[in-house]
């Protein structure tokens, strides 16, 4: 047992024991007859999961006028649509109120990713 209590932090330390890792996700906040939730479909939804930000945060949607799920934590009330929360593990940590069209929601949605997480965009 001595040996197991001594051994333990160095293999942890040289990263031969991977430590479970959080989990992003980006949950895309809509409603039905949005313009700009349609917009975003036509011109982000096919590419998303191709993407870095989509393999580093999985879009998971949700519909504004439906119960919030369990699994989710919001910082505050959900006002418009859309909105993409940034969450870790369930709780929010950032948000994109609007879409403000694909040159920008890049830009921003990278932003959020690298300070939640500043390696995951390197992977």
């Amino acid at each position: 047992m001595l040996l197991r209590a001594l051994i333990l932090p160095v293999f942890v330390a040289i990263g031969w024991v991977q430590v479970a890792s959080a989990e992003l996700a980006l949950v895309m906040v809509e409603e039905k007859g949005c313009i700009w939730c349609a917009r975003w479909d036509r011109e982000i939804a096919q590419k998303y999961p191709k993407t870095p930000e989509g393999q580093a945060a999985p879009l998971r949607r949700y519909d504004i006028h439906t119960p919030v799920p369990g699994d989710l934590e919001f910082a505050g009330r959900l006002s418009f649509t859309p909105t993409f929360v940034l969450v870790e593990d369930g709780r929010e940590l950032s948000r994109i109120e609007g879409y403000p069209g694909e040159d920008f929601f890049w830009g921003l949605l990278g932003a959020m990713i690298t300070r939640a997480d500043p390696d995951i965009m390197m992977n």
